[in-house]
């Protein structure tokens, strides 16, 4: 897979020419690992409308990296209908198509994508281990679509799965937090980094879970849709949605993250995907049959068909927002930190109770985003950013 654009983040104003072939080997480089990385396959190019007419921005492109999950439903319809690629005018819309977080943002970090959807936790460790050198988190994309499921044959008896094997795509990944959180509340005591215990957590990509459920390999897994969905469709039952778990049942799941040099070179660029992003909502709210059919197309172009009954599960179980859910963030990484799974730069592991994430939200181009759309500002819940896009930052 080769690296889109050069250098990390663009080419900068006042570098030398001589610069730039080093600079796209150290990227080749890099996002060669990134593709590697935490036993993520390589991301795929997904099919992507000709630009917009009109002018560049201010960047040539922008490289943006999404899942092949209902959770990036506005990902999915937003490329796959063209609202992304009209938004930004003459400035192209490259993408690429990922199975996990970590590798998402590696390649965030060396340069090779500039803007991605992604989970509460990856975001978070970024944030913490670069010193909140590395991004920002710019706008909310889903809440909800997460649940466990378990095979029929699991020895469980109400909500008791001592003994069980269950699944997670990743360690510290956004399900694998809330199914640790949810063993421990219960009492159940797991090594939060092996997976070992009275119950046995098993990282596995989220291609491989299905299959390792039909041959009996796991008892069950915490997965978002649509594989909790194909796992329901091979005879599993949802034990626990994961919305039964949060007030009102709101949950950040997806949001939208932004390398903080590319926020502070192309700001126009990135409230261009905001206001696609945000139009994409909106469509898919006011045209939900029609839009799950998008996402199914979607699918079905990368190499991962839904039956039409899986998709319509998957579908009824993820709502699309703009809403960072900013307090649900911060819940979120207080379990991690609990767990022993946020770390900071220096490596060190971020204690509980301690979880320093002011800052890593900057709303300042989707507030004008709604604003431009007679909407109100949404909540940074004290996370915002005091400086980078902007100044205007809301904690309500």
């Amino acid at each position: 897979m080769r690296p889109s654009d050069g250098c990390p983040g663009g080419a900068r104003p006042g570098r030398s020419a001589r610069a730039i072939p080093l600079c796209s080997v150290l990227v080749l480089l890099l996002w060669l690992v990134a593709g590697c990385g935490y036993g993520s396959r390589a991301p795929a190019a997904a099919a992507v409308p000709a630009a917009g007419s009109g002018a560049p921005l201010s960047a040539p492109s922008v490289r943006i990296g999404y899942f092949a999950n209902v959770t990036h439903a506005t990902a999915l319809v937003g490329v796959q209908r063209g609202f992304l690629a009209r938004e930004l005018g003459g400035t192209r819309l490259r993408t690429q198509v990922f199975d996990g977080g970590p590798a998402a943002l590696e390649a965030l970090n060396a340069g090779a994508l500039d803007m991605a959807w992604m989970g509460p936790s990856p975001a978070v460790n970024g944030y913490l281990r670069s010193g909140g050198r590395s991004l920002r988190v710019v706008s909310g994309a889903a809440s909800g679509g997460a649940a466990l499921v378990v095979a029929p044959g699991a020895a469980v008896h109400g909500t008791d799965v001592r003994g069980l094997r269950l699944a997670t795509p990743e360690t510290g990944n956004t399900q694998d937090i809330a199914l640790l959180h949810w063993l421990r509340q219960r009492g159940y005591h797991v090594d939060p980094r092996t997976g070992g215990g009275d119950v046995t957590a098993v990282r596995q990509s989220t291609r491989e879970i299905p299959t390792s459920f039909r041959q009996g390999a796991i008892d069950g897994a915490w997965v978002p849709e649509p594989v909790a969905s194909q796992l329901v469709a091979a005879g599993g039952h949802v034990l626990v949605d994961e919305r039964s778990l949060w007030p009102d049942g709101s949950f950040v799941t997806a949001l939208v993250v932004v390398s903080r040099t590319f926020l502070a070179d192309h700001p126009d660029v990135v409230e261009a995907v905001l206001r696609g992003s945000v139009r994409t909502n909106a469509w898919i709210h006011a045209h939900p049959d029609a839009a799950r059919a998008s996402v199914g197309r979607a699918l079905s172009a990368l190499g991962r068909p839904l039956a039409p009954g899986v998709l319509a599960a998957a579908w009824r179980h993820v709502r699309v927002l703009d809403d960072p859910l900013a307090s649900t963030l911060a819940e979120e990484a207080g379990r991690a930190a609990d767990l022993g799974l946020l770390g900071t730069a220096s490596g060190a592991s971020v204690r509980a109770g301690d979880t320093p994430l002011k800052g890593i939200l900057d709303l300042g181009p989707l507030d004008r985003v709604l604003a431009g759309r007679g909407r109100p500002a949404v909540s940074d819940a004290g996370l915002g950013a005091t400086t980078d896009s902007s100044t205007n930052h809301h904690t309500q």
